[in-house]
Parts: C-alpha cells; structure tokens; sequence
C-alpha cells in the first residue's frame, strides 16, 4: 500500500514539521528554523528530483551527469558542516575513497546494473550513509582536539609526530561516527524496519527477498562507512580539514 499523494498528506506533513519546529524551539535547541528550511527544501527537491529520474533513467550520460551533481552536493554539504571555512572541498576525499569503490565493485560484479532506477538508489544510500559519518566524524575530531589542545600540545612535547598526537586525541571521537550504522545494523529486524526492507514489501517483493536487499544495504553502508570515518580522521590529523 503507497500513500496517496493528496491534500491530505500535504496537511499530515505540514503538521508534523511545524511540530518538530516547535518543540526545538520550546527546549532552546536553536534548530527550528533550520527544520523549517530542510522540510521546505526536501519538498520542493524531491518533486524535481523525481520528475529529473523519470528522465535520466534511459540516457546515460545524464544518469552519470545526475550522478555527479549528487556528489558535487554532498561534498559541499558535509565540507560546511565540518569545517565552514575553505578547506570544505577536502570532504571530497572521504565520500568518493567510501562510495565510489562500493559502486564500482556492484557494477562490475553484475549485483547492481548499470540503469538509472537500479544505480540512482543504491548510489543515493551509500553517498548519503557517507555523508553522515563523514560530517559525524569530521566535526567529533575536529571538536575533540579544540576541546584536548593541551594534550596534543603534551604529545608534541613527549616527541610524538603532530599526526600522531592529533590522531591519539580524535581517533575515538572520530569513532563515534560509526555507532549509528553499527546500531541500525545490530538491531534490524528487531527495533528498526529500515526504507529499503519496507520499500521492497511495498513495491510487491517476497520478505526474502526483501531480507536480501537490506542485508546487502546496511553491510554496504558499513563498508563505506568505514572507509569514510578513516579518511577524515586522516584529513584533520593532518590539518587538511580544520577551522582555523
């Protein structure tokens, strides 16, 4: 059963932003007119984005175009988040070293086809899971070494490389940013029915096959998750990201 593309849900949806709005503001969590903006923004891009696949999805190069652009953003995104300064544009290294190896080794294996209704989505959930845990990751490092200065600055003096000093204070923050994943992981099925398990029932799919698809999603994302966290603790231990 899909829902019904209405007024109704319109006025479902409006509530509930306008509630998640209120309550940040209510507790002082500085966030309300930033759920505001999100929610506005995930509307008005899902409608284009999906008018946009409807398209791309029989002409390859606008698929790898459409792909790119997806990229171009995320990095842009989590650069802000991490560092809000010039060095954003390293985020690029730790979203491609995690997704851009899973992608190739699905294509090349056969699992995912090269078409646009396969490919959009598997390359969608694993740039946005190594969006997360680049953004989680970056800016955990980048506040735990504000926070420890003086031990980094105990490392230096003890002869430890700046690299070394810095990793030994934000390699465990940094570490963090793989719990999300690993919790999703750990008890799916059991607390959490995740989009793409429910998303296949939907779509007519067996619940073994179902099973299958988000075995596949949630260890892929763990991969490249991985892969990311690592990445950008290396870029801010070696102060390629960092807010000065």
């Amino acid at each position: 059963m899909l829902l019904p593309v209405n007024g109704v849900l319109a006025a479902v949806l409006a509530v509930l932003l306008a509630v998640a709005a209120a309550v940040a503001a209510l507790a002082h969590l500085g966030r309300s007119r930033e759920i505001v903006t999100a929610g506005l923004r995930a509307a008005v891009q899902l409608a284009a984005v999906s008018v946009v696949i409807g398209w791309v999805v029989h002409r390859l190069p606008a698929l790898l175009g459409f792909l790119l652009l997806m990229y171009a953003v995320a990095v842009r995104t989590a650069g802000r988040r991490v560092t809000g300064n010039g060095t954003w544009w390293w985020a690029a290294a730790p979203l491609a070293a995690g997704v851009v190896p899973a992608v190739a080794a699905l294509l090349l294996t056969g699992l995912v086809p090269l078409r646009g209704v396969a490919l959009v989505p598997v390359a969608g959930i694993l740039l946005g899971g190594a969006l997360t845990a680049t953004v989680l990751g970056g800016r955990r490092a980048l506040d735990e070494l504000r926070d420890r200065h003086g031990e980094v600055e105990a490392g230096l003096a003890l002869g430890l490389p700046e690299r070394e000093a810095r990793l030994e204070v934000a390699r465990p923050a940094a570490a963090d940013a793989l719990l999300p994943g690993l919790d999703q992981t750990r008890t799916v099925g059991l607390v959490t029915l995740p989009g793409a398990f429910v998303g296949m029932l939907l779509g007519g799919a067996s619940p073994l096959q179902a099973g299958a698809v988000q075995l596949f999603v949630l260890v892929a994302l763990m991969a490249v998750q991985a892969v990311s966290v690592a990445v950008v603790l290396e870029l801010v231990a070696r102060g390629r990201l960092h807010r000065g």
